[in-house]
């Protein structure tokens, strides 16, 4: 209760007025509170007297501020008498209570707690699951398998088809054992958080285990359920892709006879099944890098195409293998940005740290388009078979990247003197208005932020015929804008660039000298739309908040320490 150490005596005058009367008008307001003697001890020479001659209902309102000015407190209600009653004085109730703002601010706790990569599931999977599972995980050492054929060597290590040597019934290939030559201690995380979170989008992985020697140290190996040896490389460089592929996916040969029509319902069900892969990584907050053909690996059982080979993952909910200025990619699948965030982005501090900052990292960089554009190229390779060769896919990058990474562009240039492969391609993208073209645009684009998320790309028309997700009316609507607007402002630059390349000639058209002085003197204006100022208001405060950020984070790092939770992340010795 506030308090008023004067005494406050006011007249107030009016002339009589016609309107109605208030109950206050003509009355002497008499305050009082809950506790007398408090009201003696702090208010006694408080004296509030109106006297009118007629009323108006601003002395009212005039009344009301006096109060307020003062400090007397904030009424529920005024009765007839006068007598003013306070919310201190009333009783209170035991219930829970709901109002709006409560409700909103409780809303945007759990969006911010669910949103990717996810807070809660985040703290669930790192304290709960993987502890957990560490502490009742079996044990395994080299000597319990018996290797087989090698089915391949790459950066990160050797993979071996085995079999349990105490298991003598299993047929040999029914394991897969990878010797990792580096990043193993980081690949077994990734694979033991996606074998938690969507086991779906990789190969089945079982068990990781660190082998210690004395002359060679420690070996991280990896072991996975057999699934299958054809990759999605071995595939497209068969002479007889994508035919080669359709009963494995679809399960039966189609009527229809040989053409584009075919193939691209083929086409569609593998980038359908890619997508969904990479849907399932980066809603766990994890970002592949290194996605390409070699990486996808056709299950016999699910009959579907699924992802391996995580040991250039970066785990991005909690900081596990994210290094700002260390890329681990193949350049001809890569990026043009290469870094799947800004570089000028701290190193990760503790995991709970992460944990909490994850959604803010992850919507301010949007680290996985990386992988969306890796994807767009696979896609390109599977309608050209020019693209399918080292040396096809390294011309194309040259090509687009002369073009300033405009896919428009680089089919003008290229279209008019293409090969007979070449025009098949385009007219394979075409089909159905050009839908399959416009997905492919999407994905590979030169700014990360203007590419498609993977999930945004299952939601696109060119997978209605799949079945995959149905498309809402409010994106078929914002589908038709963006297909008006883009034809739009196409002709309006061709008309404008026409206009400019006859000005100054003896040909008829173009600007007069008058018209081009005009456009010199126009000025920009001073004051943009409300909508351009909130968009430059929204990005100052994005730059703000990833500074303020990259700071606390900063200070983190300094502070950081090996404690409790780290025991159970796997480290390289």
């Amino acid at each position: 209760m506030a308090t008023v150490a004067t005494t406050i005596g006011l007249q107030l005058n009016y002339k009589k007025s016609t309107l109605p009367s208030s109950p206050f008008l003509g009355r002497k307001l008499q305050i009082k509170y809950p506790f007398q003697s408090m009201q003696e001890r702090m208010i006694s020479n408080l004296k509030v007297s109106v006297v009118c001659a007629g009323g108006t209902e601003m002395v009212v309102d005039l009344v009301n501020n006096l109060f307020l000015g003062v400090g007397v407190g904030l009424p529920c209600t005024v009765m007839e008498c006068g007598d003013i009653i306070y919310r201190s004085t009333l009783p209170r109730s035991n219930e829970l209570t709901i109002t709006a703002p409560g409700v909103i601010l409780a809303l945007g706790a759990l969006s911010y707690l669910w949103a990717t990569p996810g807070v809660a599931p985040g703290f669930w999977d790192m304290f709960v699951l993987a502890f957990v599972e560490r502490l009742f995980r079996p044990t395994f050492k080299k000597d319990d398998f018996v290797l087989g054929k090698k089915l391949g060597e790459g950066a990160f290590g050797v993979v071996y088809r085995v079999s349990l040597a105490e298991k003598p019934g299993l047929k040999e290939g029914d394991l897969v054992l990878k010797k990792a030559t580096e990043y193993g201690a980081v690949e077994i995380w990734m694979n033991e958080r996606v074998r938690r979170a969507c086991a779906s989008s990789c190969a089945d992985f079982m068990y990781g285990f660190l082998e210690n020697s004395s002359k060679k140290g420690g070996e991280y190996w990896l072991v996975w359920r057999f699934e299958g040896e054809a990759t999605l490389q071995d595939l497209m460089l068969s002479k007889e892709f994508p035919y080669n592929v359709e009963k494995m996916i679809l399960g039966k040969i189609q009527d229809e006879p040989k053409g584009i029509a075919r193939e691209n319902r083929i086409i569609q069900t593998i980038m359908g099944q890619l997508l969904f892969a990479l849907d399932g990584l980066h809603s766990t907050g994890i970002v592949h890098r290194d996605i390409k053909p070699q990486n996808i690996i056709f299950s016999e059982g699910s009959c579907t195409f699924k992802i391996i080979d995580l040991g250039a993952a970066a785990d991005l909910r909690v900081g596990i293998n994210y290094i700002p200025k260390e890329f681990l990619l193949d350049p001809r699948y890569a990026a043009p940005e290469q870094y799947i965030m800004s570089t000028q982005t701290p190193s990760a501090p503790s995991a709970p740290v992460a944990t909490a900052l994850s959604p803010v990292l992850w919507q301010l960089n949007l680290p996985d388009r990386f992988d969306i554009y890796s994807t767009g190229l696979i896609y390109l390779q599977m309608a050209f078979p020019s693209l399918r060769t080292d040396s096809g896919l390294i011309q194309f990058n040259r090509q687009l990247k002369r073009c300033g990474y405009d896919l428009i562009e680089w089919r003008k240039t290229v279209e008019p003197r293409a090969s007979t492969e070449l025009r098949k391609g385009f007219e394979l993208l075409d089909l159905d208005g050009g839908i399959g073209w416009e997905l492919l645009t999407s994905m590979i684009r030169y700014k990360a932020r203007k590419r498609t998320s993977a999930k945004a790309a299952l939601a696109h028309p060119y997978f209605d015929k799949e079945g995959l997700l149905a498309l809402s009316v409010m994106q078929k609507l914002r589908l038709q804008y963006f297909r008006t607007t883009q034809q739009d402002y196409s002709e309006a630059a061709k008309w404008v660039i026409g206009f400019m390349a006859k000005s100054g000639t003896e040909k008829d058209g173009g600007f007069t000298e008058a018209q081009l002085q005009d456009f010199r003197e126009i000025e920009p204006k001073k004051k943009g739309n409300p909508q351009r100022n909130a968009l430059a208001s929204a990005l100052r405060l994005q730059r703000k908040i990833g500074k303020t950020l990259n700071q606390s984070i900063d200070e983190l790092n300094q502070q950081r320490k090996s404690l409790w939770w780290s025991r159970w992340i796997p480290r390289e010795e």
